[in-house]
């Protein structure tokens, strides 16, 4: 179930982790009509988050750029044409032909045929699935050297639930809560257990929406966004020690939830 602009990598069980904003890459067509350069796409995108993506067996990793087109967002919205909608960026050259914004929406419409493909035969085999929707955000956009977002309202990891009926699947959403919010980590840019909430700067996106949508009683979506504590957003450079930090966090607060989503 794989295409060129994602991967689909198929396992065992209920327990599916995406990364829809991993992807830099673009057809050679965006390339030649695209105004921004690599490096402030880079920014905006969800560099590493893939890689997490393997604390689950099904995998849904989005190798193109967002800017190509964004599957986090509804389809009449999913192709940033105006600089509204991607943080007042000028993505496009003048002239850019409509028709090559009708063929990424024809990669979207796969997506989601795809998706809709997995998780049915997921609800056939086991009754019910689990989303992770693992993405991260920029808390320092005044430049490198700029100052850190207020942690208030910037938590380590964000769980958006904004789009779930939260009174049916609460066991699972704070089972998951508890078990991340208890992960220590090792010494460096953060140390100690991680700063978890919920809805606090995102509440999920159109594929968490979709899905609470179209499997209302079957399908849980959470929504993980998690802070670039973890990198260099301004480079793209990760740390390494982090990155797996988090794997092993995220593995072991998905495989104890998973507990609690399958007793309900």
């Amino acid at each position: 179930m794989s295409d060129p602009a994602w991967k689909m990598a198929l396992g065992d069980g209920p327990l599916v982790a995406v990364a829809l904003h991993h992807g830099h890459a673009v057809r050679e067509e965006v390339a030649r009509h695209l105004a921004l350069d690599e490096v402030t796409r880079l920014r905006e995108e969800d560099p590493h988050t893939g890689a997490w993506t393997k604390v689950a067996p099904h995998q849904v990793v989005v190798n193109r750029s967002r800017f190509e087109m964004d599957l986090n967002r509804p389809r009449d919205k999913a192709v940033y044409r105006q600089p509204e909608d991607a943080w007042g960026l000028e993505v496009w050259k003048p002239g850019t032909p409509d028709d090559l914004f009708q063929r990424s929406l024809a990669q979207y419409d796969a997506f989601y045929a795809q998706m809709r493909e997995l998780l049915d035969s997921l609800v056939r085999k086991h009754g019910r699935f689990l989303v992770l929707d693992i993405h991260s955000y920029n808390h320092r956009r005044g430049g490198s050297d700029g100052r850190l977002a207020d942690p208030a309202g910037n938590p380590q990891v964000n769980v958006g639930t904004g789009t779930m009926e939260r009174s049916h699947w609460a066991p699972v959403v704070d089972r998951f809560i508890a078990e991340l919010s208890s992960a220590e980590f090792p010494a460096g840019p953060i140390a100690g257990p991680l700063d978890v909430r919920e809805n606090v700067r995102f509440f999920g996106g159109n594929l968490p929406r979709w899905i609470h949508e179209q499997y209302p009683e079957t399908g849980c979506a959470l929504a993980l966004e998690f802070k670039k504590f973890f990198m260099d957003e301004w480079t793209g450079q990760a740390d390494a020690r982090l990155m797996e930090a988090i794997h092993a966090a995220l593995g072991q607060a998905a495989q104890r939830t998973l507990e609690t989503f399958l007793s309900i």
